[in-house]
């Protein structure tokens, strides 16, 4: 899941962007009210955590804004204010979840995993299959045939996304934006790495693999028994 955090207390929101990958997930953020939106414009989130208090551009402001552009990406409001009112307004502003300070990090990634599952069922698939290989996107589970798949965060954003393309290469670029969050290319090892130890877990034992190497292109993942 690909998550925008617009909150103008940086430390708050360097808190939400590790809490947020640690757990499997791709996490910007944005200071103010005015980055905040163009990011929003600009990236395809599946879920935007906005604070209401924000310089430049104010949350409500931002959220107004994004629902006149037709962006239906659903945003999670924090606000100290957490007044019955407060709330009305939010929700009436575009808002579809409404958060009070002071929250729980739990609470927090419990709503938006909410509001991406509802989102998803209108828009793409929860649970993702190839062959006998089955990702639960929203549970973490991982599953090939009848046995189940402990994978780590970074494993699992990573077969998420090769799972997502299916049947198509998948170059050391698109991963390393996609699952890394790199836009350049750091001479490191990271992804030779991850599909090794990734390779091993979901095809050693197995009789047909699922996961490929392209020769002088990237990977794939598909079904060889088709």
């Amino acid at each position: 899941m690909r998550i925008l955090v617009i909150e103008d207390d940086r430390d708050a929101a360097d808190y939400l962007v590790k809490a947020l990958a640690e757990v499997g997930h791709v996490a910007d953020a944005a200071v103010d009210g005015e980055d905040g939106l163009a990011m929003a414009l600009d990236g395809q989130y599946d879920v935007l955590v906005v604070d209401r208090m924000l310089p430049k551009r104010d949350g409500l402001s931002v959220i107004g804004a994004l629902r006149e552009k037709g962006v239906d990406t659903p945003v999670l409001i924090l606000s100290a204010l957490g007044q019955v009112d407060d709330r009305v307004k939010g929700l009436r502003a575009g808002g579809d979840d409404y958060l009070s300070k002071p929250y729980s990090f739990t609470e927090l990634l419990a709503r938006v995993e909410v509001l991406a599952r509802r989102r998803g069922g209108r828009n793409e698939e929860t649970v993702l299959r190839v062959g006998d290989l089955e990702l639960d996107r929203l549970s973490h589970l991982v599953r090939r045939g009848q046995d189940e798949i402990s994978l780590q965060p970074r494993e699992f954003r990573l077969l998420e996304y090769l799972m997502k393309h299916a049947g198509k290469v998948v170059t050391r670029t698109m991963l390393l934006e996609n699952v890394w969050d790199y836009h350049f290319d750091p001479q490191t090892n990271v992804i030779d790495v991850h599909i090794s130890r990734l390779r091993a877990k979901i095809d050693k034992g197995f009789s047909q693999p699922l996961l490929h190497t392209i020769r002088g292109a990237g990977y794939m993942i598909r079904d060889s028994a088709r």
